[in-house]
């Protein structure tokens, strides 16, 4: 059993004894503490908003968290199913002082966690996250009278809402997609997705969808994690039925991969790369991504004359850094496109929108658009440390050993070379180093991180 408490919320695998897997006196806790905090900051909150993605424990857990919220003196709209993306939406257009996401995104069905967010509709900050966990240490919430009790408010039209908010933008072009009758195929992993994303495309003029593991049943068709290796089946499909593109998203709807017509990947690295490419034709301004996503980015921006800039590893730290230097684009190379025209999170329901305006007007297929990008790939690799060992040291080290080259290291240490970079970073849950690498190719990727990890292996000896 597991229980994770970080800045992306409290993550556990359901079941067990408490403190050790998401049990549901962990669940309780967990939001007594959250509306605890919210009460704290603000003496005058009353409403929380609360959604689920479709896992077998959703609707279990949802019952723990609006009982909780309630015997706070919280009331709650509840919109039931719903995307991660869209419920950040719904807590601002409901004008409500937070919300909670019952959703474990890629983690298998074993999985669930508590989300939550601020009066914005976003996450909340390193800080804030770190504040809830002290309060539900310490046991300090304290629950209301019985004639103070909160209220349950139902309202599930918020998928169809946030539809309609995304086909308002002024870069999603309908016309342009009815125009082209592309035939598109989702891969939702049973979720929510199931519901949204088809619905999106027939908002959008989309006839010709082929839907694909798209029944809400919480019953996770395969690995939820939306990467080439999980993908197998909509590649094949794709393939035999001759479709123009196929669209993959996580269990929360806030991870977008897309899938070419040939059935190989588009690759998740490229979602928002294109997405840019889009906006950045018709708007210039700042783009951002984290430090472990491709240099594709900044190829692009720099391609529209235009700046990019680079955040810490984390939607809310890209968020920050988005805001700071009035990006028009950013996200994260999960596949996360984060549009600030509609909101500050990360929203496949925006990603396809903009990228099916940009392949309709392309006139392209969707092979011949990722031509025109930069070729990079990413390996992924990690270093086993002893518990002993200080990650911090070994990380400075590191820094000085490359002090020739440009380095960033507002998360862990990345060292950009002429042919690529390597970032390595320390895990916050076991004694690892995590190191990515990117290139022009997989050897070459390969090639720099190997170079890297031997003088981290020499400096731990």
């Amino acid at each position: 059993m597991s229980l994770i408490k970080s800045i992306s919320g409290i993550r556990g695998t359901i079941g067990g004894h408490q403190g050790e897997g998401l049990s549901g006196v962990d669940i309780v806790k967990f939001t007594a503490a959250y509306a605890q905090f919210i009460k704290n900051n603000n003496p005058d909150a009353k409403t929380i908003v609360v959604g689920r993605d479709a896992r077998i424990s959703g609707p279990m857990v949802q019952h723990l968290v609006v009982g909780t919220l309630l015997s706070l003196g919280m009331d709650v709209v509840n919109i039931g199913m719903a995307s991660t993306p869209t419920t950040e939406i719904a807590v601002t257009g409901l004008k409500a002082d937070g919300g909670i996401i019952i959703t474990a995104s890629h983690n298998p069905k074993e999985w669930n966690a508590l989300k939550l967010l601020n009066s914005k509709g976003e996450f909340l900050s390193d800080k804030e996250g770190k504040e809830v966990i002290n309060i539900a240490d310490s046991d300090n919430f304290e629950f209301v009278e019985v004639d103070e009790l909160g209220k349950e408010y139902k309202d599930e039209t918020w998928t169809r809402r946030h539809i309609q908010l995304v086909k308002e933008l002024n870069l999603v072009d309908c016309e342009a997609i009815k125009k082209a009758n592309f035939s598109v195929a989702v891969d939702a992993v049973n979720s929510v997705g199931g519901i949204g994303i088809p619905l999106l495309l027939r908002e959008l003029g989309v006839k010709n969808i082929l839907e694909h593991n798209c029944d809400p049943s919480g019953k996770f068709a395969h690995n939820p994690e939306p990467i080439p290796t999980n993908l197998s089946e909509i590649s094949d499909l794709i393939k035999t039925r001759k479709v123009d593109v196929g669209f993959v998203v996580d269990p929360d709807v806030d991870r977008l991969a897309i899938v070419m017509e040939n059935g190989e990947m588009f690759v998740e690295e490229y979602t928002l790369v294109a997405v840019a490419d889009y906006i950045l034709s018709h708007q210039k301004g700042a783009t951002v991504s984290n430090l472990s996503s491709s240099r594709a980015l900044a190829d692009i921006s720099k391609k529209h004359g235009c700046s990019y800039e680079a955040a810490a590893v984390g939607e809310v730290n890209v968020v920050e850094k988005m805001k700071a230097t009035d990006a028009v684009i950013g996200g994260e190379g999960n596949g996360g496109v984060i549009y600030p025209e509609l909101h500050y999170g990360r929203d496949a329901f925006v990603g396809v929108a903009l990228f099916l305006s940009l392949l309709a007007k392309s006139g392209k297929k969707v092979s011949e658009l990722k031509k025109g990008y930069p070729a990079y790939t990413i390996v992924k690799n990690k270093i086993t440390l002893t518990p002993e060992i200080n990650v911090d040291d070994i990380l400075l080290a590191v820094k000085e050993r490359f002090k020739n080259e440009k380095i960033n290291d507002i998360d862990g240490v990345k060292i950009d070379f002429d042919n690529g970079w390597v970032h390595l970073r320390k895990s916050n849950t076991e004694p690892i180093i995590r190191v990515y690498s990117e290139s022009t190719s997989d050897e070459e990727a390969e090639k720099l991180a190997l170079s890297v990890m031997e003088i981290v292996n020499s400096l731990k000896d």
